[in-house]
């Protein structure tokens, strides 16, 4: 397979995993690519591509214009807080606004879930979701298996465990990352306290921890996510003291298993709540890994989707 079966990425869960299989082989050239002396290509010249970001983001907007300038492709940013949507514009107007200009893809992060779906049929472009809402948040959950499978060293994910642990109810990444694992074949459990844990989630397959130590012995792999207190609108637990002391992981969980497992977080990681900084820094963490692949499938991501416009 030497194509993407879509015209967009707007989520995992349309994504076959022959098209993440593609994506990963074409992030390994790439990653070669990154580790040159030149590390640009100029694979994406003549392409132009506007960030629009609804939301505040650091980690996901500085990887997605890195791997744009890496691929030399014209780019457009756009700040919601500075425009006229604040002046009661329309997404749809706003974006076609900005594809007057000649633009050819869209990479869009926007707090509405289904947005990047929305758009993606009511504008001529490629629509790249950055996250949209509670809904997922591909690119992600995409460099996270990448990571996997290095630090495994794997090309097969059957057999592995993946644990996803935290604010599962209001966390895209933990739903992009259910949907890409089980498509390449891994057991997926999720672990938090019972209000954080959807209803639904057991009808996607994956197991149910709410115990943190439990979790750990199950696990080849631990993706810790950040409690996200501004999507909500209630109190999920009595407090962050008390939510670290039940399902934040510290050297001491790690050290009362009878084996290593490799530790992840997809960032901004709120050190002291649901991992401490001991383990964060440890040699069983691959966060780090996790920020510098994310480049490489970015690049991956629109390589692939520009070669769909040629086609």
């Amino acid at each position: 397979m030497t194509r993407l079966s879509s015209n967009h990425l707007l989520g995992l869960k349309n994504l076959t995993s022959e098209d993440i299989q593609l994506i990963f082989e074409t992030a390994d050239n790439f990653k070669a690519v990154l580790n040159r002396p030149i590390k640009k290509v100029p694979s994406l010249r003549d392409i132009t591509i506007a960030n629009v970001f609804f939301e505040n983001s650091t980690r996901t907007k500085i990887s997605f214009e890195l791997a744009e300038k890496r691929l030399s492709a014209d780019i457009v940013n756009f700040s919601s807080g500075s425009s006229s949507i604040s002046k009661g514009e329309t997404l749809i107007d706003t974006v076609n606004n900005i594809l007057s200009m000649k633009v050819d893809m869209v990479v869009m992060r926007h707090p509405a879930p289904g947005a990047a779906l929305f758009l993606s049929k009511n504008v001529d472009a490629q629509i790249i979701n950055a996250g949209d809402g509670t809904h997922e948040h591909p690119t992600q959950a995409l460099l996270d298996a990448y990571s996997i499978r290095e630090e495994l060293e794997i090309d097969d994910f059957k057999g592995k465990k993946v644990v996803i642990v935290g604010d599962i109810l209001h966390s895209r990444v933990a739903l992009s990352n259910i949907y890409c694992l089980l498509k390449l074949g891994a057991d997926v459990a999720v672990c938090g306290p019972p209000t954080l844990i959807p209803k639904y989630i057991s009808a996607l397959g994956v197991t149910v921890f709410f115990n943190l130590q439990e979790a750990l012995n199950w696990c080849d792999v631990a993706n810790m996510l950040r409690i996200q207190m501004e999507r909500q609108d209630t109190k999920y637990f009595p407090s962050l003291r008390e939510y670290s002391m039940q399902f934040g992981l510290t050297m001491n969980h790690l050290e009362a298993l009878d084996k290593k497992i490799t530790i992840m977080h997809p960032g901004p990681i709120n050190r002291g709540v649901e991992i401490s900084s001991e383990v964060a820094d440890s040699a069983q963490s691959i966060i780090l890994n996790q920020v510098e692949n994310g480049v490489a499938i970015r690049m991956a991501v629109l390589y692939l989707l520009a070669a769909q416009r040629e086609a």
